[in-house]
């Protein structure tokens, strides 16, 4: 029986595990050997109180186990057909070999483990990876005030096989289902253990920061009057392929800059229906182009494939004052350049403008 039920943050930061609670008890009572398996995200400790309650309950028939899974949006399919690694954690190797061999015929690494490692697995995983974004960042925010270039400079440690390419890539921040929600858990989890984990505190600020920035890169060509300004935003979902805009750094940006007055336009290939009961007051646009008509600066906020080969010739022309951020880092700010545009990346900022000068 597999437990794939959300663990939402609460208020406090913690993981809500009503759902987890709720499928406990609506277990059927059988005699039939049946193995749990919980796939969800939960705290550490939380599947010893499900064995716990199992055995309160009566449930002798039921074993447990923790197989977290570390599914991708976008590419969910493929990152279950060819893993990283499959973990389980469980109380006996008998138990773990039994989940184990459900996965037969798919080849990576398989850890067999306990089911506190196993649940720990999940959560550093994650932690670690957004420690890499919001380490990235920071790196970027001292090129900018140093004249390297963040994306020259992520190259060149990624070539060392300690460090790796990946999640290295400079931009406004994480966002999604997963990584807030993930860091948060990890870190209350601490807390409420008598730690205080330090640096999860410093992750989660440096990203929440780093949406903000773009709002004075705005201001550095438009002025700090933003009101009546209008500001163009490509892209809402938190990342490219999917309508997920939970935690996107959009809805920050939309916020922000509705609050200084603006009117922003945005524009996505699937997420503009989840957005708009988000942000009503914020206009949607029909296409990028239509986004970018009569607007004064615009935001690459998520790395759609379409706005990397967006006519941005024919963009300049519609704009009112061509002044692209690039908060990816995936466009061509040469190229653009070259095209009238005043571009500027994260952690590129003087070698554009640089470039737009000439």
């Amino acid at each position: 029986i597999f437990l794939c039920v959300d663990t939402p943050p609460t208020p406090s930061g913690d993981a809500d595990l009503s759902r987890i609670w709720q499928a406990v008890a609506d277990l059927p009572h059988e005699e039939t050997r049946r193995v749990l398996v919980t796939k969800s995200t939960v705290p550490v400790g939380t599947g010893a109180h499900i064995q716990a309650v199992l055995r309160e309950r009566g449930y002798t028939n039921i074993g447990y186990a923790s197989n977290p899974e570390f599914l991708r949006e976008g590419t969910a399919i493929a990152d279950f057909m060819k893993p990283d690694r499959i973990v389980v954690g469980a109380p006996s190797q008998e138990v773990a070999r039994q989940v184990a061999d459900l996965y037969q015929g798919i080849e990576c690494p398989v850890l067999l483990t306990d089911v506190a490692s196993a649940e720990m697995i999940k959560y550093a995983s994650n932690a670690f990876l957004a420690t890499k974004i919001s380490f990235i960042n920071e790196i970027a925010n001292v090129c900018e005030v140093t004249g390297a270039d963040v994306k020259v400079v992520a190259q060149g440690m990624g070539l060392d096989h300690r460090i790796g390419p990946h999640f290295l890539q400079a931009g406004i921040g994480y966002g999604g289902s997963c990584f807030p929600k993930d860091v948060s858990a990890l870190k209350q989890l601490a807390g409420n253990s008598g730690y205080h984990f330090q640096l999860l505190n410093a992750v989660i600020e440096v990203n929440e920061l780093q949406k903000r920035r773009v709002i004075n890169k705005i201001k550095n060509y438009l002025g700090s009057e933003l009101r009546g300004r209008r500001i163009a935003l490509l892209g809402l979902a938190f990342k490219p392929n999917t309508d997920d805009i939970r935690q996107a750094p959009s809805i920050v940006l939309a916020h922000r800059l509705l609050a200084e007055g603006a009117q922003v336009v945005g524009y996505d290939p699937v997420a503009m229906k989840n957005m708009r009961t988000l942000v009503p007051e914020m206009e949607y646009a029909s296409s990028a182009l239509e986004a970018l008509r009569a607007a004064d600066a615009c935001v690459l906020v998520t790395e759609w494939a379409e706005f990397l080969s967006l006519d941005w010739a024919a963009a300049y022309k519609v704009m009112a004052q061509p002044v692209v951020i690039d908060g990816r880092n995936v466009l061509d700010g040469s190229r653009l350049a070259a095209l009238g545009f005043t571009y500027e990346g994260v952690g590129t900022g003087p070698v554009a403008a640089a470039q737009t000068q000439e």
